[in-house]
């Protein structure tokens, strides 16, 4: 990727404001902190020092500490202002997430599965609406508003870079929207524990400038392409008339399935599995035999086909651009 899942390394006006909470919060505490510190130090050095000789003195805890009262009542005083400007900022920070300006978004659904990520790019026209997985393209400079939604446990939609976390709960659609200011790919997560594999829950941003992001669209409009030779004829004869047809989707086929990720272009996706796996034969080849090898309790099931047969389809998916 050309930039990290990183809080700290903005690209969008939503992480920005987070980040700039982050950096008080880590300013203020560390103030508190080292005062802290200075005034345990501070009693350390003043308190009277004695050895197995001196006697007991009764009267020590009764005895007034000159000027006691007024520093326990300031450092008091301070940690209440302090914890009403966290809290302030904090409240500051929550609106102005929420004031991003909308006009002109693009309007996606995104839909959390165990384990991957559903992705429609949404339209007036309904024959322009499209679907993806694990992958999403934004274009740079424009408002992106999106409406999420989860099919079976709660997941949570974080890509730090660009903006805060949302949960995606089931029977409940809930909406977010980001910005991303720089062009450049930048790693999601799922950030709310949603069974066995979530650590391999991943989802990819790309932010890219605006023409390539309406010629993208375009291309991922259109269906998937006639196979090219023998091969991949095979190949998708296998597809339509197996149980890959059940679960996944090519447009310009009978396939139409939505229980699995969207296959029109899966030869476009730099990764497969939610990023469990880069996208080469080698790896798609072994994912369609044995899915369970990568990301145990996946719904996908192993596949026993003969090596020709396999070859081929991995043909015709990777002609899918």
């Amino acid at each position: 990727m050309e930039r990290v899942q990183h809080m700290l390394e903005v690209a969008g006006p939503q992480a920005a404001r987070i980040a700039e909470l982050w950096w008080f919060f880590v300013a203020l505490t560390a103030i508190f902190f080292a005062g802290i510190m200075a005034a345990l130090l501070l009693a350390v050095l003043r308190a009277p020092r004695a050895d197995a000789a001196t006697p007991a003195d009764a009267d020590a805890m009764r005895r007034p500490e000159r000027g006691a009262k007024l520093a326990v009542t300031s450092a008091l005083a301070l940690a209440v202002a302090g914890l009403f400007a966290l809290t302030l900022s904090s409240v500051a920070t929550d609106r102005a997430l929420a004031q991003l300006p909308l006009q002109g978004a693009v309007n996606i659904n995104v839909t959390g599965n165990q384990w991957w990520w559903d992705v429609r790019y949404d339209d007036a026209d309904p024959g322009r609406i499209f679907s993806t997985a694990n992958e999403i393209v934004i274009p740079v400079g424009k408002p992106v508003l999106l409406k999420l939604r989860a099919n079976d446990v709660i997941h949570s939609f974080w890509v730090p870079n660009l903006a805060g976390k949302k949960d995606l709960i089931p029977g409940h659609e809930t909406t977010f929207h980001l910005r991303a200011d720089k062009a450049g790919t930048y790693r999601g997560q799922c950030a709310e524990f949603c069974g066995l594999q979530h650590a391999f829950m991943a989802f990819e941003v790309t932010a890219v400038p605006p023409e390539e992001f309406a010629r993208w669209q375009e291309a991922q409009r259109k269906p998937a392409p006639e196979p090219a030779g023998e091969r991949e004829k095979r190949g998708r004869e296998l597809f339509v008339t197996g149980t890959c047809q059940m679960c996944h989707a090519i447009a310009g086929t009978t396939a139409s399935a939505r229980r699995a990720p969207d296959l029109t272009h899966v030869a476009s996706r730099r990764s497969l599995a939610a990023g469990r796996l880069q996208n080469t034969p080698e790896n798609l080849a072994a994912w369609i035999v044995d899915p369970q090898r990568f990301k145990p309790g996946v719904n996908m099931p192993p596949h026993v086909i003969g090596q020709q047969d396999l070859d081929a389809l991995v043909a015709y998916l990777r002609s899918l651009k």
